[in-house]
C-alpha cells in the first residue's frame, strides 16, 4: 500500500463520515425522499462524467432485474431512511449505527450459507451491537435520539446489508463504475416520482442546497469513485478498514458542528470498533503434526 491510498482512504472515510452530518442539514429544509433523491441526483452527474471519460462499460440490460433490487436496498431505501431517521436522531448516534452493516452482513452471510463462522464471529457480533446499544441508550438518555430514528436508521443499515449479498450473488464480474453509475441511474428514476407527488421542500436555503449538493456529489459521486479505484489497487480487506473508522469520524464531524458528543458515546464507539477487529482478525492455523 502506498502513502497515495493511505491518504485516498482516510480522504474517502472522512468524507463518507461527514455524510452524516450533510443528511441532517439537508434534512432541516428537504423532506427525506427529495434528500435522497438530490444525492443521487448529483452523484450519478460525477459517475456519468468518469463514466464517459473513461469509457467504462454499462451492465447488460438482461441484469435489469437484480440491477433494480440493488438500487433500491443500496440506494433508495437506506438513503432515504437516513434522512428520515436523522430528523430525531443526532448525526453522530446515526453514524454508530451505520456500524451495524457489517453486522447484519455477517449475518446475513451466516444465513445464506455464504459465510462461515469463526470461534471470534459471534463475540465480535455481540461485542459490536453492545457498543451501538450504549451509544443509542446515552444518545436516547441525553434527548439527541428517540427509538423510532434509531429503528428507521437501523432498517436503513440492513437494506446496505442485503444489497450487498445480493449485489455479490447476482452481480460479480461487472464494471464498478458502469454499475455504480447503473444504480444511481435507476434511483434517480426510482425515487423520482414519489419525491415530486410528496411534500415539497419548505424554507429552502443557502445552507441546505450546498449540504446535498456536497453530499451527492463528494459523498456519493466522488466518494463511489475513491472506493473502487482502491479496490483495483489494494485488498477488499484494507479497504474495508475505512468503514470501520466512520464512527470515529461520525463523533468528530458532530463535534465540528456542535453536537457535543459524551463520554459514553466515545466509549461506545470504542466497544464498536473493538467488535468489528475481533470479527476479522484471522483465526490461527493448527500446528502441522510432527511425523
Amino acid at each position: 500500500m502506498t502513502r497515495q491510498d493511505v491518504f485516498q482512504m482516510v480522504l474517502l472515510s472522512a468524507v463518507w463520515g461527514v455524510s452524516f452530518l450533510l443528511i441532517r442539514l439537508g434534512g432541516e429544509a428537504f423532506p427525506p425522499l427529495w434528500v435522497a433523491l438530490l444525492r443521487s441526483v448529483f452523484g450519478v452527474l460525477v459517475l456519468w462524467l468518469a463514466l464517459k471519460l473513461g469509457r467504462h462499460a454499462l451492465p447488460p440490460l438482461r441484469l435489469w432485474k437484480p440491477l433494480l433490487l440493488v438500487a433500491l436496498l443500496n440506494n433508495v431505501v437506506p438513503w432515504t431512511f437516513f434522512a428520515w431517521g436523522e430528523q430525531t436522531v443526532s448525526s453522530n448516534v446515526a453514524a454508530v449505527l451505520n456500524a451495524t452493516t457489517p453486522l447484519f452482513s455477517l449475518l446475513i452471510g451466516l444465513g445464506l450459507g455464504g459465510t462461515s463462522a469463526g470461534t471470534r464471529m459471534l463475540p465480535g457480533v455481540l461485542l459490536g451491537f453492545g457498543g451501538v446499544g450504549l451509544t443509542v441508550l446515552d444518545g436516547m438518555h441525553g434527548g439527541h435520539a428517540t427509538l423510532f430514528g434509531v429503528l428507521v436508521i437501523a432498517a436503513a443499515s440492513l437494506s446496505y446489508a442485503a444489497a450487498t449479498a445480493v449485489a455479490k450473488r447476482t452481480l460479480g464480474g461487472l464494471n464498478p463504475i458502469g454499475l455504480a453509475t447503473t444504480q444511481l441511474g435507476l434511483s434517480v428514476l426510482m425515487l423520482l416520482p414519489p419525491t415530486l407527488l410528496g411534500a415539497p421542500p419548505a424554507r429552502v436555503n443557502l445552507a441546505a442546497w450546498a449540504a446535498v449538493l456536497v453530499l451527492g456529489v463528494f459523498g456519493s459521486g466522488l466518494a463511489y469513485l475513491l472506493y473502487y479505484g482502491l479496490l483495483a489497487r489494494i485488498s477488499a480487506t484494507q479497504v474495508l478498514a475505512v468503514t470501520y473508522v466512520l464512527p470515529v469520524w461520525g463523533l468528530f464531524w458532530a463535534a465540528v458542528a456542535g453536537e457535543r458528543p459524551t463520554w459514553l458515546s466515545g466509549a461506545g464507539v470504542a466497544v464498536v470498533l473493538a467488535g468489528l477487529l475481533l470479527m476479522n482478525v484471522p483465526a490461527r492455523r493448527p500446528l502441522p503434526a510432527r511425523a
